[in-house]
């Protein structure tokens, strides 16, 4: 990853570095991870541990005939296999999708069995499963398991599934069609349209990505020989969420009769929040063999078997006036969600894009329009922003094209038409409550020394090169779910214990969470412990997706510090014989004024265990908060790149950030979330891309050997800096930051590099932008006679 390293062009840009240092501390989590002490699933065995196998389809769409699993029952160290028909008797449900929305034509979940039943619609869906007494042993035995398939027509494109002539994957679901869903007013939207004076129309495709964790899914399952309770230990993102399907909609059970829990996770990025059905074979071969039972995934099976993001065909169409005010934006959108509808699949096509659609920019009339299409692929579900990227991608590639095709320049027309009056009520009902969009757009231009491009742009040239500069704002709707709750709980060797609902899979909160707790009870940092990703420890909880950590958790554990506070005050003014209102709290202390009589908040909970309060619990507190409203980060991005036109290979040289999220607790977490998410959205734009043969529907890109990542190398030193506005939507001020860098960079480097290739007459290139992708534009634009080969 690039480092900290940010360019300073003036002395004002200092200001803004400098400021955004304060309560930059190191780490906690870093001193075990750096010594090799770090918690992880694949790390664990449990004593008797047996080991997992899943076979999987090598289709795209066939019918099973049948499934021989003779030779792999009599293997040697079998302990069990497992098809349908197996688990047939064990009377489990299938997988839920637990999106909500208002849809225009219902929403149709087909049957999602934990192996596949009759027919496989992907490749890699699973279809037997072998449990065995090592990891050498199962994967013996799935290799002599015999699937007789008849392969059957298959359809990757979800445009092309919605056709009439399309093969059907689902009986229950007519024309593949899984929704339909609008929002907006869809008349004004269209007369605004027919009376623009220049209407600018593209169809945009948002192309299919892995998360890829470095970490792979992983799970061990047993059950806890004490009181029959299932226990499922996890690579995820939220125990809560997983554990709610498996109870209610898989094993028909109470809640508790589960246990879910996860300890370190390397990465997840949306790919690790959800129920999958190697947990569901796992917990049902623990039951059957009464012995734990362990599965760690490949790179390989995440890549054909875990969710993938983004997947979205779109045709975006904005209406201008003649001085370049936008007057509507109207948006349709066939979401590809693969075979099956994933837990939070149609989430990215319907609620979470419509809360950031027309991005950061006034505009008076939207209308959107999604499909949900079946296809035979991975399903699709969220990945980090899931929604806002495809949103803000849609619009900012809409005001370049309308810049270069109408004459107008591309920074003016984004600060002529972002908000700056607030509160204000987007057209879709989202109400941004603060922000400093056209601040952020000219401190960005400046940082970048946009005025010296142009010199810059002909050195390039000079050395046979194309150079381009890219803009793009972002806005970011962060909060995930709308609850949360928070604990403090004292305990018994005198620690603090933070206990959330939302979840660390590598952000730090185990860093930021005690930051927030010893600001606000003045108390150092070692006098907390976190505690986080356990059933049996957080009563309820809705992980950290949609940015919402600081947001919703800590802001939720703001509350329960501040009502802690608010019992001990009494108690302590009783121990002190003093009246309540003559207390000061400070550095862990109350004191009365102007005296030096005191009793520090440890002893005042000590106390409140041997008093009328223990029997509700001491000092501990909880907090449920529901119904929070979203933050809405935002910022300015700009993009450099040079392009090779003899090999199209695209060059980042430079990329700059200024970014609000609110008031920051700690401003080195917020960039290095920034940082991470700018690296996943420039693999997106430069190379990251999951493939499929349009024919046979073969995954083309199941390895690392066939899916780009960028490294190191390929990155610039990002310029970033974090200058914001605080929110009132919680206690803390603070604006989600963990999806930001992933929403702004596609549209960002994108537009750098089609203002690189503008010169020739190319308008358009789809993401990834591969340098065999931008080398075919550059010979179309050649064989065409575009502007720069017209006099030769």
């Amino acid at each position: 990853m690039p480092s900290f390293v940010r360019h300073k062009l003036n002395e004002e840009q200092d200001d803004v570095t400098d400021s955004a240092t304060e309560g930059s501390i190191p780490r906690i989590e870093d001193g075990r991870f750096l010594i090799g002490r770090g918690c992880y699933t694949a790390d664990h065995d449990r004593p008797g541990q047996l080991y997992a196998a899943v076979v999987r389809s090598p289709h795209a769409h066939a019918a099973i005939r049948d499934i021989d699993t003779a030779a792999a029952r009599a293997a040697p160290g079998v302990a069990g296999v497992w098809t349908d028909a197996d688990l047939a008797a064990e009377g489990l449900g299938t997988l839920p999708c637990d999106v909500r929305f208002e849809a225009t034509t219902p929403l149709i979940v087909p049957p999602r069995r934990a192996l596949a039943r009759e027919r496989v619609r992907h490749v890699g869906d699973p279809v037997a499963f072998v449990v065995a007494e090592s990891v050498a042993a199962a994967l013996s035995a799935a290799e002599r398991i015999d699937v007789d398939y008849a392969p059957l027509p298959a359809i990757v494109d979800g445009k092309a599934a919605l056709a009439s002539d399309a093969p059907a994957l689902w009986t229950e679901v007519p024309g593949n069609l899984a929704f339909t869903f609008e929002k907006g007013d869809q008349a004004a939207t269209a007369q605004a349209i027919a009376s623009a004076a220049h209407v600018v129309d593209l169809p945009l495709v948002n192309n299919r990505v892995s998360a890829l964790p470095l970490e792979p899914r992983a799970a061990i399952a047993e059950v806890d020989a004490a009181n029959g309770r299932l226990l499922l230990e996890v690579a995820g993102q939220g125990v809560h969420g997983i554990r709610r399907p498996l109870a209610s909609a898989i094993f028909h059970l109470d809640n508790d009769d589960i246990a879910v829990f996860a300890h370190d996770v390397g990465g997840g990025f949306g790919l690790k929040n959800f129920l999958y059905p190697e947990y569901i074979l796992l917990l049902c071969a623990a039951r059957r063999l009464g012995r734990p039972v362990k599965w760690v995934s490949t790179t390989a099976e995440d890549l054909m078997a875990a969710v993938h993001g983004r997947a979205m065909q779109c045709r975006g169409r904005l209406a201008l006036d003649d001085a370049g005010n936008f007057l509507a934006l109207d948006v349709d959108i066939v979401a590809n969600l693969g075979a099956y509808v994933s837990g939070g699949g149609p989430g990215a096509a319907t609620n979470a894009a419509s809360t950031a659609m027309g991005g950061i920019y006034d505009i008076p009339a939207i209308f959107m329009r999604s499909r949900g299409a079946l296809t035979n692929t991975t399903p699709v579900d969220a990945y980090r922003g899931a929604g806002k990227p495809e949103a803000n991608y849609i619009i900012e590639r809409l005001i370049d094209t309308a810049a270069r095709r109408h004459g107008f320049d591309p920074v003016e027309l984004r600060r002529r038409n972002a908000v700056d009056r607030f509160p204000y009520r987007k057209a879709l009902g989202a109400v941004l409550d603060c922000g400093r969009y056209k601040a952020n757009i000219e401190t960005a231009t400046r940082r970048a020394d946009r005025d010296g491009f142009a010199d810059r742009r002909a050195r390039a040239a000079a050395a046979g090169r194309l150079r381009g500069l890219g803009v793009a704002c972002f806005l970011e709707s962060a909060r995930g779910a709308p609850q949360e709750e928070a604990q403090i709980r004292f305990a018994a060797d005198r620690m603090i214990e933070l206990v959330t609902g939302t979840e660390s899979n590598g952000q730090g909160h185990e860093t930021a969470f005690a930051q927030v707790a010893a600001q606000r009870l003045g108390l150092p940092l070692a006098a907390f412990r976190y505690v986080q990703a356990d059933t049996r420890e957080t009563r309820i909880g809705f992980g950290h997706g949609g940015a919402r950590s600081m947001h919703m958790g800590a802001g939720t554990l703001a509350l329960a510090i501040d009502r802690m506070l608010e019992t001990a005050r009494p108690l302590a003014a009783q121990l002190l014989q003093a009246d309540p209102s003559a207390l000061d709290y400070a550095n862990g202390r109350f004191s009365v004024r102007g005296t030096d009589r005191g009793i520090t908040l440890l002893d005042v909970a000590t106390a409140a265990h041997q008093s009328d309060l223990s029997a509700a619990g001491g000092l501990d507190t909880t907090v449920f908060r529901q119904d929070a409203p979203f933050t809405f980060p935002g910022g300015c991005h700009l993009a450099e790149v040079e392009v090779d036109p003899e090999t199209g290979q695209v060059t980042l040289l430079r990329y700059t950030a200024i970014d609000d999220y609110g008031q920051l607790v700690n401003p080195r977490l917020a960039e290095g979330q920034v940082h991470g998410g700018l690296a996943q959205g420039i693999g997106q734009a430069l190379g990251e891309d999951i493939a499929y043969d349009p024919e046979s529907g073969q995954l083309l890109s199941g390895s690392l050997m066939d899916y780009w990542l960028p490294r190191a190398a390929d990155l610039p030193a990002f310029d970033v800096a974090l200058d914001g506005v605080p929110t009132t939507a919680n206690a803390l001020g603070v604006k989600g930051t963990g999806q930001a860098g992933c929403i702004s960079a596609p549209p960002t480097v994108v537009n750098a590099i089609l203002d690189a290739l503008a010169p020739l007459g190319v308008t358009d290139i789809e993401m990834p932008a591969t340098p065999e992708r931008v080398w075919r534009a550059i010979r179309d634009a050649r064989r065409t006679g575009g502007p720069a080969y017209k006099e030769s």
